[in-house]
Formats: C-alpha cells, sequence, structure tokens
C-alpha cells in the first residue's frame, strides 16, 4: 500500500506563471490573481504546484529580489485563506533549465552554480518551512541527462542536509533524469528520512499528448492522432516522426492498447519502488496539448485519473491556463465539466 502524500492528493499547476515566461510586473500581476485561486478551489484540488525560476527572487549575482518574493507570498497567503496547500518547484535554477541544454551544460561539473542551487534552497527553506503542513520543496524541474543520474543523487545529499538544518518536518520532492520519466526513479538513492517524496511527470504516449507540438523536432505541425490507441501504434508513430528514444518507456508495454491497463503496467514498478522505501509517489505533471480533440483528451484524463486513484498516487495536472495545455482555456469547454472531476 503506497504512502498517502496527506495534503498533496490532487492539484493543479500554476504554469506559465513565475517561470516560462517573460517576468514583466505587467504579466505578474495580472497572469494569476487571487481570483483564480478562488476559482481553483471549485475544482476540488487540495494543492497547487507553483513552479518558480531563480531569476524571479535573485539578480545573476545571486543577490536577493525582495520584490519577486511578494509574487510567491501573495500566492501561499491566497491558497492559505482557502485551505490550499503549495508546492514550490524550482523550475528554473541559476545554470540549469530542462528545456536549454546549452545554458544547462556546465550545471552538473559546476561546484559554484551547485552551491548557488544550494544556498537558494535554503533561502527558500527559511523563507517557507515555517508550516511544513501547507508548503512542500520540489527541488529542481526535469533533469534531462541520464548520465549525471549519479552526480544528481550526490547534490540531492547535500541540499537535503542543508534544507533539513532549516526544514527539518518540509515535504521534499525529488525525481530522477530523463525530464523526470518515471522509469528514472529507479536511478535514485534510497529516501534520507521519512518526508522525501518520490516524484515523476507522465505524458505518456507522448506521441499523443505532445501531437502537432511545434517545439517536438520533427513533429508535423498538423498532425493528429485520436485517443485510445494501440501502444504499437504510437511506438511506431514515433519512430517515424521523432526521436525513436522517445518511445523507449513504453517499448516493454507494445501489446497493450492505450488505457487503463496501460498506466497500471507503466507505474507499476514505480509503485513498488515506493512500497519498498515506504514513500508517496507523486505525479508533477501531466496532461494533453491543445492539438488533441477534446474528447480524446478527456478520454485520456479519464483513463490516468482512475489509474492515480487505485494506486494512490498524488498529482498535479498541467496546467490551469495557457501553456498550450490550459484546462480553462476555451478549447477545453466542450469537456471542461467532466475533465475537472478527472483531476
Amino acid at each position: 500500500m503506497l504512502r498517502v502524500f496527506e495534503g498533496f492528493t490532487k492539484g493543479i499547476n500554476l504554469g506559465g506563471w513565475l517561470s516560462q515566461n517573460h517576468l514583466t510586473q505587467e504579466h505578474l500581476t495580472n497572469f494569476i490573481t487571487e481570483g483564480d485561486i478562488e476559482r481553483i478551489c471549485t475544482f476540488g484540488v487540495d494543492h497547487v504546484r507553483l513552479p518558480i525560476d531563480y531569476n524571479l527572487i535573485e539578480d545573476e549575482e545571486g543577490n536577493t529580489i525582495e520584490s519577486g518574493y511578494q509574487y510567491i507570498d501573495n500566492c501561499i497567503h491566497w491558497c492559505t485563506k482557502r485551505g490550499l496547500n503549495v508546492i514550490l518547484d524550482l523550475h528554473k535554477t541559476a545554470g540549469y533549465v530542462f528545456d536549454d541544454s546549452e545554458y544547462s551544460s556546465s550545471f552538473f561539473h559546476n561546484a559554484l552554480l551547485q552551491e548557488r542551487f544550494i544556498k537558494l534552497w535554503e533561502t527558500l527553506a527559511t523563507r517557507y518551512a515555517t508550516d511544513s503542513k501547507q508548503v512542500a520543496f520540489e527541488l529542481l524541474n526535469e533533469v534531462v541527462d541520464p548520465e549525471v543520474a549519479e552526480i544528481w543523487n550526490g547534490i540531492i545529499k547535500q541540499a537535503l542536509q542543508r534544507i533539513r538544518v532549516i526544514a527539518p518536518d518540509t515535504w521534499i520532492l525529488i525525481g530522477g533524469t530523463r525530464n523526470n520519466s518515471i522509469i528514472s526513479l529507479q536511478e535514485l538513492d534510497a529516501p534520507y528520512d521519512d518526508k522525501i517524496v518520490f516524484n515523476f511527470h507522465c505524458y505518456e504516449p507522448l506521441i499523443f499528448t505532445h501531437q502537432a507540438a511545434h517545439w517536438v523536432e520533427g513533429m508535423p505541425l498538423d498532425y493528429t492522432l485520436d485517443y485510445p490507441l494501440t501502444v504499437q501504434k504510437c511506438i511506431d508513430e514515433t519512430n517515424r516522426l521523432i526521436d525513436p528514444s522517445i518511445s523507449y518507456p513504453i517499448q516493454s508495454l507494445s501489446e497493450l492498447m492505450c488505457g487503463k491497463e496501460f498506466f497500471r503496467s507503466f507505474f507499476r514498478e514505480a509503485v513498488r519502488i515506493a512500497e519498498t522505501y515506504q514513500v508517496p509517489l507523486y505525479c508533477g505533471e501531466y496532461g494533453v496539448i491543445n492539438m488533441a480533440s477534446p474528447q480524446a483528451t478527456l478520454r485520456w484524463y479519464q483513463d490516468i485519473h482512475a489509474v492515480f486513484e487505485e494506486y494512490g498516487i498524488g498529482r498535479a495536472a498541467w496546467t490551469y491556463k495557457e501553456m498550450d495545455f490550459g484546462i480553462t482555456d476555451s478549447h477545453y469547454q466542450p469537456v471542461f465539466e467532466e475533465l475537472i472531476k478527472n483531476l
């Protein structure tokens, strides 16, 4: 039986607000407001995942930008008023971000950048560890390169040791490589204490969830794919159009249809690992691009939601608005009420 991630069983991301955008005052003030948090409360969720970029809260020399912290403070305050918990997700740190390999090339081999990363977490912990039940920490979003798995384990250990001096009881989420792939959880060292959460992202099958995505190399911009379909079809289409390595996580499931049994099988080993270590299991991102049909998207959400519930996996859908995946955008209006039931 999976250990429950209490207070973080179902949630939604606030992607594109304090991360992955031009952090102008106009954007920061208007993209998410207290009214959005009030609306999110009606979705039946218990938390939000809040991606933040380091340059919101510190300049290039590492000096604190106090005005940037105000937006995090506001979000936590709005959520507190409405009984929502918050995961602080460091989406970008100095020297590393998941979607820019050139910018990130030296982080895992640069002790100064790693020290800056840990010091930033010490600052965040000092400010936000006052309520260990309401605010959780996610160390870093989507380490990509599987070759740095051992180095990443070492960085995790150092960061945890120093954060724990300040925040001994706060939940801390850690994930593996390959963009937080579920298959990389096996690379993680055993948890260092009993307030660790193993974290993964799930956009499988990616050829469906990212159909016509302009940032996926080789993907036709007019490509469409329905759901459900066979896993073998997903593998074949991935190999035909985009990087064949993308289909690696699902290749052993080629005999299945994409559906509940697919997700049961795909999650099974991660559940076993989490049960062995007695750590909660959490899916920090999952969703479908707005290029897919709303009806196909709903069927995907219904299947993955059912298996999250069966296994007791906490999760946060990607994402609340815009960012090509926004569930409150007009694209999803035909299925919105049913979609919300399946978060």
